[in-house]
């Protein structure tokens, strides 16, 4: 199975990837993760996609689809991949279309603003060790404390209400519009999302008839 996850930021896509990965049996690729593994195994496009970091600027759409394209012509994605922050627009979506990438579904996990604003703001990260809370749903056994490292706990920037609120607008603005473009085609699946990670799970696979 080829798939694309969409969804707004904190939606779960990560960690339904990955469920859904061990499931298939099948890679998942993230956006980020791509970069990186590039960067670092200094690949030509590896290189120029470090040019616009260590300049600290986006990496353009080019540059991506080329890594994307390259990442899925390795052997381990024969089989099938799960794609996850990739396409973000519509200019990414038609050029992976333009290079010849074909996906066998779009899957959305939908989801509220208000649903979203809750579970992100009350996240809470471990600088050292990378553990991530949440005061509701998960909080650590002591109040801001790590249960791994026993470090301080942090909200990071990106968890913020006002930049939850930003993320959230750019979501609409410029990623949302990709569901009707797979829906044209044939390719959208939704999965409304419900209270837990398994049950996420459940939904998602009754979704897919897997």
């Amino acid at each position: 199975m080829k798939m694309i996850l969409l969804g707004p930021p904190g939606a779960g896509k990560g960690t339904q990837a990955e469920i859904l990965g061990r499931r298939l049996g099948i890679p998942v690729i993230s956006t980020g993760n791509m970069l990186r593994a590039a960067v670092k195994s200094l690949t030509p496009v590896g290189l120029k996609a470090k040019s616009y970091m260590d300049a600290g600027e986006l990496v353009p759409d080019e540059v991506i689809i080329e890594m994307t394209n390259e990442r899925l012509g390795e052997p381990d994605c024969a089989g099938g991949y799960i794609l996850d922050g990739m396409p973000r627009t519509l200019a990414q979506a038609r050029a992976l279309e333009e290079t010849g990438v074909e996906f066998d579904v779009a899957l959305s996990i939908e989801i509220t603003d208000a649903e979203i604003a809750a579970r992100m703001t009350g996240r809470r990260s471990c600088p050292d060790c990378g553990a991530v809370y949440h005061v509701e749903s998960n909080p650590p056994k002591s109040a801001g404390v790590c249960d791994e490292c026993g470090s301080e706990l942090v909200t990071r920037g990106d968890d913020k209400p006002e930049t939850v609120k930003n993320r959230l607008a750019v979501y609409h603005r410029e990623t949302e519009p990709l569901k009707e473009f797979y829906r044209e085609r044939g390719k959208l699946k939704t999965a409304d999302n419900v209270p837990g990670v398994e049950a996420v799970t459940a939904v998602i696979l009754r979704t897919l008839g897997i």
